[in-house]
């Protein structure tokens, strides 16, 4: 009963803390479509890939090091533990504060080479500068909160995601409409969010509670290849978000123009909210799973395990039904101007695209399991061949066949290919190690 409890607990905290991050991004879809237009869609979803490389570096270095601070807590090592926390921070500020310097020097650049000219590239540039300009902070609240979930408190994880997504849909309107800032304004409401993020994760890091701190016993190299191996799958999920929608767009702009590449926006962000779902699963699930891989406790794995493919595949079917009675509806929040085109080609879009969440909750569970048991290889190919070489080689073909409509098709098609390889990955592991459960089991420590 109790690790039911605790499986619910942190699972729903984490799905709300995510949900309230990618309203962040659909906050700023809604009112830059109210606001901008077409052109304004169009460069929003140019500059949004770059979501993908901050949010993927801060999963890397926040879920890795929270995975594997959490293992060597278990195991009683608490040096490490703290040691593993002050690698994982000092890390991240460096990262960030590279991409605060490149959106400084470089934006314009970065924008014109994902595809963005015309009304669009001055834009796209604000909007990417001003994201990149807080990038330390977006980073540093992936950190934090993977930390604080993992040091046995997701509800202040919760919160510091909610509240910050809050002040984004409230900063968003101020800054758009009162204020008429236009672009600027969605971009600098969304910078701020992770700022109020980071504020409110200070409570539990200052706190009585808090069992990570800063030690000054030096970085270790083989703890950081460690470190970034348990969340190198995770972080694969989410840079190749960016990639995968970088790919999308270019393609889409050269069958369907600017229009086309509006439509894409508006099914990517709305599959953002979903996998935002599924990412919550999977991401609630990882401190018991770490903690319970620590103990050696195989059991209570396989009950996680069990609990969030049950959850995850409830869920991908609840979103498609949704998806095939409302498409009309959802479309029609974004379409302001009441496009013709853009309602059509949006609409049946979304009803292919969104099939791949009937199999998306099994893949995410099989990355979070193999990465949380140190089967790196297993998670990697996985989160690899979905996220980046299987997406891309199948989008490619699949548009060269059927043009638009076989961009839509290649979306599903690969979770199939890739809940196929999962289950192959799963299976040489339970007969490498002559594990019987249906997920597998790990040797019990003596």
């Amino acid at each position: 009963m109790k690790s039911s409890v605790n499986f619910y607990r942190y699972v729903s905290m984490s799905i709300l803390g995510m949900l309230g991050s990618a309203v962040t991004i659909l906050t700023d879809t809604f009112f830059v479509s109210d606001r901008l237009g077409v052109n304004g869609l169009a460069a929003l979803n140019i500059t949004i890939c770059i979501f993908g490389l901050i949010n993927g570096l801060g999963i890397l270095l926040g879920i890795g090091g929270a995975a594997y601070y959490s293992i060597s807590k278990a195991r009683g090592e608490d040096d490490k533990a703290n040691r593993i926390f002050t690698t994982a921070f000092s890390l991240s500020l460096s990262v960030g504060l590279l991409l605060l310097l490149t959106g400084i020097l470089f934006s314009k650049q970065v924008v014109f080479l994902l595809g963005a000219s015309g009304e669009i590239l001055p834009m796209a540039d604000i909007y990417m500068k001003t994201i990149l300009c807080f990038a330390p902070f977006f980073i540093l609240r992936h950190l934090l909160i993977s930390f604080i979930r993992n040091d046995g408190n997701p509800k202040i994880a919760m919160i510091a995601m909610l509240v910050g997504s809050a002040a984004n849909v409230i900063l968003d309107y101020v800054f758009m409409y009162p204020f008429n800032m236009g672009i600027f304004g969605a971009a600098f409401a969304t910078a701020l969010t992770p700022v109020v993020g980071v504020l409110i994760c200070t409570f539990h890091w200052i706190g009585r509670k808090n069992q990570f701190h800063f030690v000054s016993k030096g970085i270790r190299f083989g703890e950081i290849l460690k470190m970034c191996g348990f969340g190198l799958a995770a972080f694969i999920n989410e840079f190749s978000s960016g990639i995968v929608l970088l790919v999308f767009n270019l393609l889409i702009l050269k069958s369907s123009g600017n229009t086309g590449v509006a439509a894409y926006g508006i099914i990517a962000n709305l599959a953002l909210i979903v996998s935002a779902i599924f990412t919550g699963i999977s991401q609630g699930v990882q401190p018991l799973l770490s903690r319970a891989y620590g103990e050696g406790n195989s059991m209570q794995i396989n009950s996680v395990f069990r609990h969030g493919l049950i959850v995850s595949t409830i869920t991908g079917v609840l979103v498609y039904v949704c998806t095939l009675y409302f498409a009309p509806e959802m479309i029609g929040i974004f379409n302001k101007e009441h496009n013709a085109t853009l309602q059509i080609i949006a609409e049946r879009g979304i009803k292919v695209y969104f099939a791949s969440f009937l199999l998306l909750g099994y893949n995410f569970m099989a990355t979070a399991l193999f990465s949380a048991t140190e089967e790196v290889v297993s998670s990697l190919v996985v989160s690899f061949f979905r996220g980046c070489a299987g997406i891309i080689a199948v989008v490619i073909l699949f548009s060269l066949i059927w043009g638009l409509d076989g961009i839509w098709l290649s979306v599903p098609t690969v979770e199939i290919i890739t809940l196929l390889i999962a289950l192959c990955l799963a299976r040489k592991i339970k007969a490498k190690r002559n594990y019987r459960s249906f997920a597998y089991e790990i040797p019990e420590k003596s």
